[in-house]
């Protein structure tokens, strides 16, 4: 499928989505948006992808932001409906998807594209890769699930701090703020982010899908993250990537997970 300002590309079971607007710092407008969500959820419908990994174009950017010249006409509503549309259609989708998500961030990682690579289940960040949410420069703050999903990161008084002072973080404060992973060579961010998700995908597909569920939970209000684990954990055994995984195990072999 064509897209104009995203790339798809598959690589085994792998599937690529690079942002491709590097003229623009591969800013999110809304037309990307759109087509993020339709490239996402055919990812997480085919059978042939195992895992995704998002990344921008070039070697500036991840993602420097949403395109700021949309912002300029709306007003309460509009402003609200954008958050919504975004967190529902985009930000949601990964964090909540059935299959790993990791972000591998080659550059600039601001705004909406920090939020884009927090709702990825992992983060991998280039050495030269500088990260913020500077919306409270604009009288704004982050939309699409930032204060959430940095005060679930690095905790509520540094999530604070840097939405409260607009700061950028550099790639190894990120790493001891633990809000990415792994920081290497911008060389290396390919291949360091293919060589987790082939680990990964050594997994049973399953018992993936429900432990994201389940690290989801935590902190969730209304929801008991306790009981979806214990839930999640008691509908393994009735799969039969369970009974291929304990075979494999009693009969020393490397095990071969069908994803039923």
């Amino acid at each position: 499928m064509a897209f104009e300002n995203i790339l798809v590309q598959n690589k085994g079971r792998i599937q690529y989505i690079i942002i491709n607007r590097e003229s623009k710092l591969n800013a999110l407008n809304k037309f990307t948006l759109c087509e993020l969500h339709e490239a996402l959820t055919d990812a997480f419908k085919s059978s042939g992808v195992g895992g995704i990994i998002i990344t921008g174009s070039g070697t500036k950017a991840f993602v420097a932001g949403a395109d700021i010249s949309e912002f300029a006409d709306l007003d309460i509503k509009g402003g609200t409906d954008m958050a919504r549309t975004g967190q529902s259609t985009v930000f949601d989708i990964i964090a909540n998807g059935n299959k790993p998500v990791i972000a591998a961030i080659n550059g600039f990682a601001l705004g909406g594209g920090l939020e884009l690579a927090m709702a990825c289940h992992i983060r991998i960040a280039a050495d030269s890769a500088k990260m913020g949410l500077p919306e409270v420069t604009l009288g704004l703050i982050p939309g699409y699930g930032g204060t959430q999903r940095l005060t679930q990161l690095v905790g509520r008084g540094k999530a604070l701090e840097l939405i409260m002072t607009a700061d950028m973080l550099t790639a190894a404060e990120a790493l001891s703020a633990g809000l990415v992973n792994h920081v290497v060579f911008q060389d290396n961010l390919l291949p360091k982010a293919e060589e987790i998700m082939n680990k990964i995908l050594t997994r049973a597909p399953l018992a993936l899908a429900s432990a994201i569920k389940t690290v989801n939970d935590f902190g969730t209000e209304c929801i008991n993250g306790f009981e979806t684990e214990i839930r999640e954990f008691g509908k393994c055994f009735g799969t039969e990537d369970f009974k291929e995984g304990v075979s494999a195990f009693l009969e020393k072999r490397k095990a071969e997970f069908k994803g039923k």
